[in-house]
């Protein structure tokens, strides 16, 4: 089924492209259980609403937005962003998700990264978009 996650990843990866640099941006925070639990404390708190508890894109929320909020499930459009691009993306926002540049602190955001990324499983070596 592609459907509204379909639509999702393509605006996702797509229209909505992070500079060059922020691509490079490495997370200095390891992916332990106190990151987790911070990061999942500011999920529940900024993102849950259209995001959804488990992820998937559908909040409460996300039926009453103009695009739909991006599936961090998908596997296979989540192996495809950097941790850098999700980091400035939380940062820099875009209509209809708000900017947090000013909300969070740089360490708050990189919680937020890890916490999102243990949403999708990870593909293993060799898997393609179409396994």
């Amino acid at each position: 089924m592609v459907g509204a996650g379909g639509a999702a990843f393509l605006y996702y990866q797509s229209d909505w492209r992070a500079p060059a640099p922020a691509k490079n941006l490495r997370n200095p925070l390891p992916p332990n259980n106190d990151v987790i639990g911070a990061g999942m404390m500011l999920y529940m708190d900024h993102c849950q609403g259209c995001h959804g508890e488990n992820g998937d894109g559908k909040g409460p929320k996300a039926e009453q937005l103009s695009v739909a909020p991006a599936n961090f499930t998908d596997a296979h459009a989540m192996a495809a962003v950097t941790d850098g691009e999700l980091f400035w993306k939380i940062a820099h926002g875009r209509r209809p998700m708000p900017s947090f540049k000013d909300k969070l602190t740089d360490e708050e955001r990189w919680q937020l990264v890890v916490y999102i990324r243990t949403f999708a499983p990870k593909l293993k070596p060799g898997a393609s978009p179409q396994s």
